[in-house]
């Protein structure tokens, strides 16, 4: 039976179960099932959902959308929290796609929130984001459908919006949608799905 767990990754916590050091908070401080593998990580310093799975094949669609043969691959949303308020240029660059080092990314969906309008309630960061007076910040959503490394990150600052703050909404498409809702921060939940429905669902 396919074991899938949606986690709300804390903040400095690493998408690993290795410890370098004994400081080093990761998933074993919060996992003991050795089964469980990642399936799309994020950096220590972004939150919300991180996907935790014994199933290779799910492992596999997520982290390698490009070798799949469905159309689409899913897209991965994020709350983002950026450095001043975003100009028209600046959002239609992002989702027309930018160009970093290792390429160019592709279209990507971007809305521009208000701080009342947001999806899910922010949850206070321990440490806080830095803040600086007289520069204001602007939250964005974003949905990519690759997985260049802290691509959200260098798409903001390549476009002038320094990321503050990155924290992972939902994962997938319109068949199927994971999504970190109500859970709270070092909080999971377990999701029932069987092999034959998880087949299914991912070659459809």
């Amino acid at each position: 039976m396919p074991i899938v767990v949606l986690f709300n990754k804390p903040y400095n916590v690493h998408s690993q179960f290795r410890k370098d050091h004994d400081q080093m908070m990761t998933l074993a401080d919060y996992f003991d099932d050795k089964s469980l593998r990642v399936a799309g990580r994020l950096d220590k310093d972004s939150e919300g959902l991180l996907i935790l799975t014994n199933s290779g094949m799910l492992n596999h669609f997520i982290t390698t959308p490009s070798t799949h043969s469905q159309t689409k691959p899913w897209g991965k949303t994020y709350l983002v929290q950026v450095e001043h308020i975003p100009t028209y240029e600046q959002l239609h660059a992002l989702r027309t796609g930018v160009t970093l080092k290792d390429g160019n990314t592709l279209p990507a969906h971007v809305l521009h929130l208000s701080d009342d309008n947001l999806p899910i309630n922010v949850w206070q960061r321990h440490p806080p984001i830095r803040e600086r007076k007289h520069i204001p910040t602007a939250w964005l959503m974003m949905t990519i459908f690759e997985g260049k490394n802290r691509q959200i990150r260098r798409m903001t600052a390549h476009v002038g919006l320094p990321c503050l703050r990155l924290i992972r909404l939902q994962i997938g498409d319109d068949k199927l949608c994971w999504h970190v809702g109500s859970l709270a921060v070092g909080q999971s939940r377990r999701i029932h799905v069987s092999h034959d429905e998880l087949t299914q669902i991912l070659l459809d």
